[in-house]
């Protein structure tokens, strides 16, 4: 990750604080202004937003990579997996360039992160009609590359109990894993998780910020062996 000014100069101590006073970089695939590493705000916290990578325990994962490598899919090893994320992202970034999706690297895992205003308006878990042309770049990628496992974590804002938006934000991961499916993704390869309202990128004190944080995020992650 690349820190820009002062993040880059000064050690651990400086980039936290660069982080809650926030250290801005340009998006090159979309130019939008972007806060480094995480977006940080008012009530947040420096790492409160910094979900980017799996939520899903590791035994769950590793336990769907061991079906898939016995199902015939095989496994990447060692700098193969790295060089194959590598041109997995640059095809990823190609085929949402312009779609306001944040492409984020983090070590050999992809993470996608999808805005809420591409994705499900509010109190809803229904894919709006502007989505599916999202989804379906995402799937051609998802499909050329098979060899990596889907997370796909959904996110509320804070509107409403918190026991009611861990069930939506489950819906609405559903929601993404049967339209992928639905379009050839391995069923096996998908794992759905609900994020509930407990990782807010943005404030949610303005409509702004509660669509923002009314998301979803899929992480990509190679298929190795145990």
């Amino acid at each position: 990750m690349r820190f820009n000014g002062l993040c880059r100069k000064y050690g651990v101590l400086a980039v936290t604080a660069a982080l809650l006073s926030g250290c801005y970089t340009s998006n090159p695939y979309t130019g939008e202004r972007q806060v480094t590493k995480t977006t940080a705000g008012a009530g947040i916290g420096a790492l409160a937003g910094a979900v980017a990578g799996m939520l899903t325990g590791g035994d769950a994962r590793q336990h769907r990579k061991n079906a898939l490598i016995g199902a015939g899919i095989g496994a990447l090893a060692g700098g193969a997996a790295g060089n194959y994320m590598d041109r997995q992202e640059g095809k990823l970034r190609t085929q949402l360039q312009g779609t306001g999706v944040s492409v984020v690297r983090n070590g050999n895992d992809i993470t996608l992160k999808m805005p809420g205003n591409i994705t499900f308006n509010t109190d809803s878990a229904e894919l709006q009609s502007n989505f599916y042309k999202v989804l379906n770049s995402v799937t051609l990628v998802l499909k050329q590359y098979d060899k990596t496992i889907v997370e796909i974590a959904g996110h509320t804002d804070n509107t409403g109990s918190s026991t009611y938006n861990q069930a939506l934000s489950e819906r609405r991961a559903n929601s993404v894993a049967q339209y992928l499916e639905s379009q050839g993704v391995d069923s096996q390869r998908v794992m759905a998780v609900g994020a509930g309202e407990g990782h807010p990128i943005t404030p949610n004190s303005t409509p702004e910020g509660r669509q923002a944080n009314r998301r979803v995020e899929l992480t990509l992650e190679p298929i190795t062996q145990g």
